[in-house]
Order: structure tokens, then C-alpha cells, then sequence
């Protein structure tokens, strides 16, 4: 083989491993879908080592040039659907869930460590002090109760004395919280969001002259829960003294 043959098979590859990639790109996308968001968050160990074997056989599909493609995407079609057949079976089988994702573990309960089942499930106590320092805990013995879920997770119950004082506890009633609401991103209007916080096009134009701004100067605005608009422009500029920044908040 001479080097324009060389190249020409180089050629040819690269474009095999492009295509392959592409389909197995788009497969795992919509085979993700599918199997639904438990897949990307809150995993339990069958979730993760099920994850890694998708993804593998996905990189297998795109890179492995020696077999065909077919039979990579009919082993993670197969696969894929055995994982839905499993959630199905775990969904109407609470004892074959009980197999595949175990249960919920008591691993502290009024302030003590509950030794026996923290070794049952091989989590060392620096991982579980690490686990209540996650939670904003860093005294043991505020913990009412602490829960060592399915996924890894550590729930933990403060006691009743330790937990946050409430609005209700003080028989306060504050006003419903609602959401930021985006308004302008890069420089686009979106102009049903205007209708969903009960505003108009007049009552942006007027806050935009304030300040003399269009919306074409503007990277990203939204309106925030107290209905003031939010404003951060293309350029921003800040001083050598303080961090002063084009950001703006109006009524």
C-alpha cells in the first residue's frame, strides 16, 4: 500500500468513525430519554453500573472499526430494553425492587452512630461525617435521625430543638413566592414571558429608557420575584479599584 492508498484508507475510517459516532450519539440521546431521569440523577447502584455499560458499549459502537456496526446498536437496543423491563418489573414488584435497589438504611438515630448498619452497608465513618457536612451538619448530636438511602444519599431528621425556625412556627403568613421569569437572552425578546408576570411591551420600554438602553445591548434580563427587572448588558465594565459591574436592577 502506497501513501496515497494510505491516505485514502485514513480518509475512509474517519469517515466511518464520524458517522458511527453521530448515530451513537443520537441513539443514546433518545435511548436516555426513554429509560427516563432516573438515569441522570439520584442513581442507585444498578442505575450506575447500568449507565457505565450504555455508555461503553455506545463508545464501542463509534470507535470499534472490526466488527459491524449492527451489532453494537442490537446490543444496546437489547440492553436498553431490559433496563426498561426491569424498571416496569420494579414499579409493580415492591420485593424485586427490594432486590434490585435495596432499601433505606437507619444509620444514626438520636445523635449515635448506629455502627452495625453503617458497616452493613461498607460506608466508613469519615464518608458519613463528610455526608452530614454536605447537609450544613457539624454536630452529630443535633441529628434526630439519619437515613442512608438507595442512591448513597444521607437524609437526616435534626431535632426539634436544632431545626430552623419556620414562618408558620412564628404564625407568619409571607406573600407566595413566585419564580424569575427569563425575559431576554442575547439580545431576543421573549415576549410571552411578558404576559405570564401580567406585564407589556409599554412597561419594558419604559424601563429600558430609564437607562437608556435597547434590547440589543442586553446579554440576559429576567424579572425577578419582587418584579424588578434584571438587566446584564454585553459589555460590562469593571475598575482596577472595585469590581463594578453593568448589572442593574430596576422597578
Amino acid at each position: 500500500m502506497d501513501v496515497e492508498d494510505g491516505d485514502l484508507y485514513m480518509m475512509e475510517e474517519t469517515t466511518v468513525v464520524a458517522v458511527r459516532a453521530i448515530i451513537a450519539f443520537l441513539t443514546l440521546i433518545i435511548y436516555t430519554r426513554v429509560l427516563g431521569k432516573q438515569q441522570m440523577g439520584n442513581l442507585t447502584y444498578f442505575d450506575y453500573i447500568n449507565g457505565i455499560t450504555i455508555g461503553s458499549i455506545a463508545g464501542t459502537f463509534a470507535t470499534n472499526l472490526s466488527s459491524k456496526a449492527w451489532i453494537h446498536f442490537v446490543a444496546l437496543t437489547i440492553f436498553t430494553l431490559i433496563t426498561i423491563l426491569f424498571q416496569y418489573i420494579t414499579l409493580k414488584s415492591p420485593a424485586f425492587s427490594l432486590i434490585m435497589d435495596s432499601n433505606p438504611t437507619l444509620v444514626i438515630q438520636n445523635g449515635k452512630i448506629l455502627e452495625q448498619n453503617l458497616n452493613k452497608m461498607r460506608v466508613k465513618f469519615d464518608e458519613l461525617t463528610m455526608m452530614l457536612r454536605q447537609k450544613d451538619v457539624f454536630d452529630i448530636t443535633t441529628v434526630d435521625y439519619g437515613i442512608l438511602e438507595p442512591d448513597g444519599t444521607l437524609s437526616i431528621a435534626l431535632k426539634p430543638e436544632n431545626q430552623p425556625v419556620t414562618a408558620s412556627d412564628m404564625h407568619m403568613h409571607p406573600p407566595t413566592q413566585k419564580l424569575m421569569t427569563e425575559l431576554i437572552i442575547d439580545g431576543v425578546l421573549m415576549k410571552e414571558k411578558l404576559a405570564e408576570r401580567n406585564k407589556d411591551n409599554r412597561w419594558l420600554t419604559e424601563q429600558l429608557k430609564k437607562q437608556n438602553l435597547s434590547i440589543q445591548d442586553i446579554a440576559f434580563a429576567a424579572i425577578l420575584p419582587n418584579d424588578k427587572l434584571y438587566i446584564d448588558l454585553y459589555k460590562d465594565h469593571v475598575t482596577d479599584k472595585s469590581v463594578t459591574d453593568q448589572n442593574k436592577v430596576h422597578k
